[in-house]
């Protein structure tokens, strides 16, 4: 098997290839002067890649599709995607009358150039429903908490129901309790944000998502928490866009914060390299 990675995730791929001590070609992208993309694999000999692209911004999802292309065309007869960050993925229902599913549509053409699709923590579950070829889903549970354990965090917290087996199952790996938030209306204008079940008073706390996009949510919720006796408060999530003024949000509301490397920025202190470099060992042929 090699290690194919489009430029969204060069530096994941890399590290992929290392983990699992086999070749890594990284694709050569390029712009025609209209402004469209020219891709081209370096070639080479095997039966299996597995192409690592993230499909954020939008660029990168036609990026993807031409990689897959290039491999096929040179004759590889197994073609593993993995899609750190599955772009258009929160468009997984259809919300009002004319509205396209866009994660549907992104699984549908996924799948022409792939015979196996791997995802990392997708917003839903329905995105497989989607696929017809072989799928399997994975998490950033275990990285997550590998970093939380070097902060002494004892509680996790998720921000809402929706996450609460995404907390649990990182506070199992820490060894630490764990809860969601709850809003309670008070009136009007006043609203409680609270774990449900836990007291936080005197606890390092870490909130857990899947996505941090704005950072309002997150912020939100921390100063409640502090003003509920946390001790100290961190916030983590697999997909870190950090859209808008998040950064700045997020610096003022936690005592640190940290995203995974599926989405490559100069927050990406979280590596989930290891965890696909093991599911693809178990793909490998032979």
């Amino acid at each position: 098997m090699k290690i194919v990675a489009g430029s969204a995730s060069v530096e994941l791929g890399r590290k992929i290839a290392g983990n699992m001590g086999v070749d890594f070609i990284s694709a050569e992208v390029t712009r025609f002067p209209d402004g469209e993309l020219h891709v081209q694999v370096p070639t080479f000999e095997d039966d299996t890649a597995a192409v690592v692209q993230t499909t954020y911004p939008n660029d990168k999802i036609i990026e993807l599709f031409l990689i897959q292309d290039a491999l096929r065309e040179m004759g590889i007869k197994k073609i593993i995607t993995v899609i750190p960050y599955f772009g258009y993925s929160r468009q997984d229902k259809l919300f009002a009358p004319g509205e396209a599913i866009s994660a549907r549509a992104m699984a549908k053409h996924i799948e022409i150039y792939s015979d196996h699709f791997v995802g990392m923590d997708l917003h839903a579950d329905t995105i497989l429903s989607w696929f017809s070829i072989p799928v399997s889903h994975l998490h950033a549970t275990e990285p997550i908490a590998e970093w939380l354990k070097e902060r002494n965090v004892n509680v996790v917290i998720s921000p809402d129901k929706g996450g609460y087996l995404r907390a649990k199952y990182v506070a199992e790996h820490l060894g630490a309790e764990f809860d969601y938030l709850e809003k309670t209306r008070l009136s009007g204008e006043e609203v409680i944000i609270k774990p449900k079940n836990l007291d936080v008073k005197g606890k390092i706390v870490a909130i857990v998502d899947d996505i941090i996009s704005t950072g309002g949510t997150i912020a939100r919720a921390s100063e409640q928490l502090r003003k509920q006796g946390a001790e100290s408060i961190y916030a983590v999530c697999t997909h870190g866009l950090f859209i808008k003024n998040a950064v700045e949000k997020l610096s003022g509301a936690v005592d640190e914060f940290a995203s995974t490397d599926t989405i490559q920025s100069e927050h990406s202190r979280i590596s989930v390299s290891r965890v696909i470099a093991k599911h693809l060992k178990a793909l490998a042929p032979g």
